[in-house]
């Protein structure tokens, strides 16, 4: 036998989590020596310890660790259990590379602050355009917000289009308004170009206003990591003596597989500072 300080060590547990695990039941002792109180182990309840760990470390609940380990949980309810558990592991996985993503977007953000943009920024007309397009609502500009709403509201338009017969004939537009309900929502418009009669029903086909005046930057790469060109192009707009007067516009010219290689043309509706014109969010 071992004592609680050796089990604990061949365990690579610490001697209080025995202690705990031996108070609610989950691990008791072999043996408890009636004069010192002394804990003493087998090195067979090592396989008991390490099932406790093991299910412990896939957040199950102690109390769900015991119903398994003592075989009150049946096979069927197990495999369950784990595919739950999995998934849950797989979407904060993919949660926490998001957030990855754009932690490094704001480490960009910073160390470009006080630089005006090495991409050239240009002034221009945009003329209207026809697209379809499908509308959600998001909780927010946020990425946070944008990112989950927009993916899945494209691939919905695609294949709506493919069922009508419809294929597009320029790129993918997405563009932004502030929700009728307030509270910081934000209006998503997935939209792409089209040659079809305007139309409502399974997508909408309408007219994208012109612009008078947009001021335009080409960003590279995944749109999640779009802030630093962003906010380059707000630099350089209050730089030059202009102002937005609205979201901008984002135009798809290459959207490969590989997120990496997008290239996106930003359009940010602007007008002389010294001119008046409503704005967003006012």
């Amino acid at each position: 036998m071992f004592t609680i300080g050796d089990f604990a060590r061949h365990g690579r547990v610490s001697v209080r989590m025995l202690r705990h695990y031996d108070a609610t039941g989950l691990l008791r002792p072999a043996h408890v020596d009636p004069a010192s109180g002394y804990r003493h182990y087998t090195a067979t309840q090592l396989a008991r310890l390490n099932r406790i760990i093991a299910l412990k470390d896939l957040g199950f609940t102690l109390q769900q660790v015991q119903d398994i380990v003592d075989e009150k949980v049946g096979l069927d309810e197990l495999r369950g259990m784990l595919r739950l558990r999995r998934a849950e592991l797989e979407t904060a996985m993919t949660a926490a590379g998001a957030r990855l993503v754009q932690i490094e977007a704001r480490l960009r953000a910073i160390e470009s602050e006080g630089h005006m943009p090495t991409n050239d920024v240009v002034i221009k007309s945009v003329p209207s355009v026809r697209v379809a397009e499908l509308t959600a609502t998001a909780a927010s500009f946020e990425p946070e917000g944008i990112t989950p709403v927009i993916g899945p509201l494209y691939d919905e338009l695609f294949r709506r289009l493919g069922s009508a017969g419809i294929t597009p004939t320029g790129p993918g537009i997405a563009y932004y308004e502030d929700a009728p309900e307030g509270g910081g929502r934000i209006s998503i418009h997935a939209a792409v170009q089209v040659s079809a009669p305007l139309q409502d029903g399974a997508f909408r086909i309408l007219d994208l206003p012109s612009l008078d005046e947009a001021a335009t930057i080409v960003h590279r790469g995944s749109m999640d990591t779009v802030l630093p060109t962003v906010q380059a192009l707000a630099r350089w707009i209050d730089a030059n003596g202009y102002r937005s007067t609205g979201y901008p516009r984002e135009i798809n010219l290459e959207c490969p597989e590989n997120r990496d290689d997008w290239v996106t043309e930003l359009q940010a509706p602007v007008t002389r500072a010294g001119s008046i014109a409503p704005q967003p969010g006012r």
